[in-house]
């Protein structure tokens, strides 16, 4: 068992040696091999990108000299250090996962033709050294495409979140008078930045009545009502009154046959009602002027 793993770190630093005696011919070959997919001009510069596999073959043949070719060790940190930031970054770029993961691949080719040159008279060690390069090479690939998929999907969450703040402005009326107006469907994620957004303004503007205007939900059934009714209790216990306008004569039929229990909330048929009812609650009235200029 020892003499193996004394010969696989024979081999690994004998492809580290070969790195380094062709560093750049195997930089300049490695360039050219990545197709216009993987190089993606339009999205990085060419200078970015050749400083990038010059960084990557440095720290790969630093690993190789190790002699520990377990991509997972703490020998090659540094390499996924690096991988990772890269993955990072061209996720945000635009990048495909599998452009991503082409950066790593399309360098076997040139480190394959260097190491074949190397070891031209030993078709034993040729071999290992070819199976060493590939394994660590698919492991590194495998890698980016980890951390690319990774991050995207963390993007995406933000992204979400952003678009449910952003579509559930709180709007303030009148003094103490705020109007939340809600467009699509009501869930259990939505209603607690719905809920987040309402109660921050109420304390931010102390206001004493709140309006949620529901003219943009397509349909009401018994989820969507007990997130209306959870977020009407919570604008109570802060204080302040809550009416839900844009109750339709569809949503209304809706609530009746489903048999929900809204008669502790104020509703109105649209927001210029529910608005002149708030006013009214505040003891505001507002006087017609008929007379001509």
């Amino acid at each position: 068992m020892n003499t193996i793993l004394m010969n696989s770190n024979k081999k690994s630093a004998g492809i580290a040696a070969v790195v380094a005696k062709n560093e750049e011919t195997i930089l300049a070959e490695w360039i050219r091999e990545m197709s216009g997919s993987v190089r993606r001009t339009d999205l990085i510069k060419e200078s970015d990108l050749r400083a990038q596999c010059a960084q990557f073959l440095q720290l790969m043949k630093d690993g190789l000299e190790t002699g520990n070719v377990n991509f997972q060790s703490s020998v090659w940190e540094k390499t996924r250090e690096m991988l990772g930031d890269l993955s990072r970054s061209r996720a945000a770029l635009g990048f495909m996962p599998s452009e991503t993961a082409s950066f790593v691949f399309s360098m076997k080719r040139p480190l394959f033709t260097q190491v074949r040159q190397d070891s031209k008279d030993d078709a034993e060690a040729l071999a290992e050294q070819m199976w060493i390069i590939t394994e660590l090479l698919d492991s590194m690939g495998l890698y980016t495409t980890e951390v690319f998929q990774k991050s995207r999907e963390e993007m995406i969450r933000r992204q979400q979140e952003e678009l449910l703040e952003l579509s559930t402005p709180v709007v303030k009326l009148w003094d103490g008078v705020l109007a939340l107006p809600v467009i699509g469907t009501l869930d259990s994620a939505r209603t607690q930045v719905v809920m987040e957004s309402l109660l921050q303004a109420i304390v931010e503007t102390n206001s004493r009545i709140a309006i949620i205007d529901i003219t943009g939900v397509p349909t009401v059934d018994t989820v969507v009502a007990q997130h209306l009714l959870k977020t009407v209790t919570a604008a109570r216990l802060m204080g302040a009154d809550c009416i839900i306008s844009g109750v339709r004569p569809q949503i209304a039929q809706t609530i009746v046959h489903l048999g929900i229990n809204l008669l502790d909330v104020t509703t109105k048929a649209n927001l210029a009602s529910a608005f002149a009812l708030a006013l009214r609650k505040l003891g505001i009235t507002f006087v017609r002027d008929t007379q001509k200029s």
